[in-house]
């Protein structure tokens, strides 16, 4: 589907409200957008691009940068492909502007590692980004925002390790993040928005066989949750 000035990818969502039934409808998503170095500690930022300018990756043009790819990228599907065994998920909560309303996600930022090494916006664009299909609205968590917890892990060769693990307060809050992107401090209607991730605990998952993810609100005691499995196509050349 197309709108004036616009490729346009349409998800099938299921909306939470604090109280009634799950609310799920089709949702236009015009703009999805990649936000990178967004941590809440400025110094430990600084520290970490000139640790990686030392090995030769480029600093970013601005902290934090907002990489943008194609809508059609976004999927809720439970299989992925993917182009060799170079590439890894990474948990971050997603903000989405649908409706005249801020809503809260979970989603991968599935990303080619080899890539992403020498071209981070190609990187971003070449691999498709998982998103669960429950979104939270904002309205209702940003009273105890600092207590979501971002969980993911990674499952290959008969194995499930923790991969990632953490409280939000890594990241810019929601409404510091969209002030930075927008102008007016308003992410824009139909703009879905990758927030930021967590360490690693030990290597880069690549190669693996399943990913899962997911937000947890220990206060409301919910979580969206979300995997997927990959399937790899061959490198020739």
């Amino acid at each position: 589907m197309r709108a004036k000035g616009y490729a346009v990818t349409t998800l099938k969502l299921e909306f939470h409200e604090s109280s009634g039934a799950p609310v799920t409808r089709k949702t236009l998503i015009k703009d999805a957008v990649i936000a990178g170095w967004t941590g809440r500690d400025a110094a430990a930022v600084e520290k970490h691009i000139v640790e990686l300018e030392a090995l030769g990756v480029k600093r970013p043009a601005t902290t934090p940068i907002f990489y943008r790819v194609s809508s059609a990228r976004l999927t809720t599907a439970d299989t992925i492909e993917v182009l060799g065994k170079q590439s890894s998920g990474e948990v971050e909560f997603i903000l989405l502007q649908a409706d005249g309303k801020l809503w809260v996600g979970a989603g991968s930022d599935h990303t080619d590692r080899k890539v992403e090494a020498y071209n981070v916006s190609v990187s971003k664009e070449m691999c498709d980004k998982p998103v669960a299909q429950i979104f939270w609205p904002y309205e209702y968590l940003v009273d105890h925002w600092d207590s979501l917890i971002l969980r993911s892990f990674a499952v290959g060769n008969g194995t499930k390790r923790l991969y990632q693990e953490g409280t939000v307060t890594a990241m810019l809050a929601p409404d510091d993040l969209i002030r930075r992107y927008s102008k007016n401090g308003i992410l824009p209607e139909g703009t879905l928005m990758f927030c930021g991730t967590l360490p690693v605990k030990g290597e880069f998952a690549t190669g693996s066989e399943r990913f899962e993810f997911e937000l947890e609100d220990p206060i409301a005691n919910r979580s969206l949750c979300h995997f997927y499995n990959m399937v790899t196509l061959p490198v020739m050349g």
